[in-house]
Order: C-alpha cells, then structure tokens, then sequence
C-alpha cells in the first residue's frame, strides 16, 4: 500500500484546497422591481420573467 515518505505540510494542504470554496450566486436586480434575484429565474418578488408576469404573487 502506498504511503507518503513524509507528512504533508499545513501550507501544501492549503494550497492544494485553496479553490476548494462555496461560490456566491450570480445576483442581479430585477427589471420591474429592483430587487435581487438570481440570473435567468422569475423574480420571487414580483413574479415577472422577461417583462411579462409569470406568477401570480399576493404582496
């Protein structure tokens, strides 16, 4: 079985997991309302996709 000839440091650990990372989705406003909501989805607030309502929302 094969086994490392020496331990591996804290710094090469790092860097080897350093793209190892959680990503913030891609957050644009939202055309009718202003509000935040994620790329090429209906806004959970107004309901419009690509200017035209999709769902119906009771705010």
């Amino acid at each position: 079985m094969a086994v490392p000839a020496r331990k591996t440091s804290k710094t090469k650990k790092r860097m080897r997991r350093g793209h190892i990372k959680l990503n913030v989705p891609g957050l644009t406003p939202c055309p009718n309302c202003g509000e935040l909501r994620k790329s090429h989805m209906v806004c959970p607030s107004c309901g419009y996709y690509d200017g035209k309502q999709v769902v119906n929302t009771n705010n």
